[in-house]
């Protein structure tokens, strides 16, 4: 495995993350393909002993128990607390991003973890009910008092990304390390403008759905798997965008062939090549993880890439919010 630091932190990172949407009790309002406490302790016991240390989850995913089951996992192990970089995130909650939200939602996510600091904390969303102000002063406050270490956001349009980070300069508090964003082969509207404002500031990106939920993982846009058939929000991310992303797929599945790989292995060495410092990889087998962590080491041809890019085009904005018209 492959390290990198987060940022200006002194968060060293797997090139791969561990993805905590995939773990979780099954809710009638989660979804149907979580792993259960055993399982989802195999899977984490798998990604370490693969020099994995970076896990990724979220206060409501699977209501909170994905939480839950990461910090028992981790318990049971034994794996040292300094030895894993727990990242979480805050926005999906009652009062969103206000003081009072962060500060109960971050007491939550502790608990579950049963750990007292967090290595990465992130608005999952950015808050258009709450002063930007009240939110950054708020979360600065969690790492002047050592709850939380580093700070990163998620899926926003560019401008909001800067005008935080503009709001923290001016007042000394602590910007963004990580942007996680939607980014994929399959989508790449940050390309424009997002990715940019991020090198412009340092910031680490830590892609999400690098598989585009898993339709770069295989040559068919639907499979059998209980995910391909329930999940509700790849369908509604990808489905309507499928006429135009299968010739991009054709493109990954003869890549693959000739490297002699799987499709994923392509799909998140393409993300690493062009600048992801560890994309969070949603994993329900195990062989996803031996896959991800593989990719690390492929190196793809300029050729190759400019291949699988040619068929791109446009998309709707998938994962920021949008604006609230005026």
């Amino acid at each position: 495995m492959k390290y990198i630091r987060l940022g200006s932190t002194d968060l060293c990172v797997s090139r791969i993350g561990v993805g905590g949407m995939s773990f979780g009790a099954v809710t009638p309002d989660s979804p149907k393909w979580t792993l259960d406490r055993e399982q989802t302790k195999e899977m984490i016991a798998h990604a370490y002993d693969l020099g994995v240390n970076f896990i990724d989850t979220a206060n409501q995913y699977a209501g909170g128990t994905s939480e839950a089951y990461i910090g028992q996992a981790l318990k049971d192990l034994g794996i040292p607390r300094d030895k894993v970089i727990l990242a979480s995130k805050v926005y999906f909650n009652e009062g969103h991003l206000s003081r009072e939200a962060i500060l109960r939602e971050i007491d939550g996510t502790l608990e579950r973890l049963q750990t007292d600091y967090l290595d990465l904390y992130q608005i999952h969303r950015f808050d258009y009910g709450t002063p930007m102000e009240e939110t950054l002063e708020t979360l600065d406050s969690l790492v002047r008092s050592g709850k939380v270490r580093a700070l990163g956001a998620s899926a926003m349009y560019a401008f909001q990304l800067h005008n935080m980070m503009v709001l923290c300069e001016k007042n000394g508090w602590t910007g963004f390390s990580t942007m996680q964003n939607h980014y994929n082969l399959l989508y790449r509207e940050d390309e424009r403008e997002m990715i940019p404002v991020c090198r412009q500031y340092g910031i680490s990106l830590i892609p999400y759905s690098p598989l585009a939920g898993g339709h770069l993982s295989r040559r068919e846009w639907d499979s059998a798997s209980v995910r391909s058939r329930t999940d509700a929000i790849v369908k509604r991310r990808y489905d309507k965008s499928r006429e135009d992303d299968m010739p991009v797929i054709t493109r990954v599945a003869e890549v693959a062939d000739r490297y002699g790989v799987s499709m994923s292995r392509v799909a998140i060495a393409w993300l690493l090549h062009k600048g992801a410092a560890a994309p969070v990889t949603g994993a329900t087998k195990m062989s996803h993880f031996d896959d991800a962590v593989q990719a690390v080491d492929l190196v793809l041809s300029r050729e190759d890439i400019e291949y699988m890019e040619e068929l791109y085009v446009p998309h709707a904005i998938k994962g920021a919010l949008p604006v609230p018209a005026e």
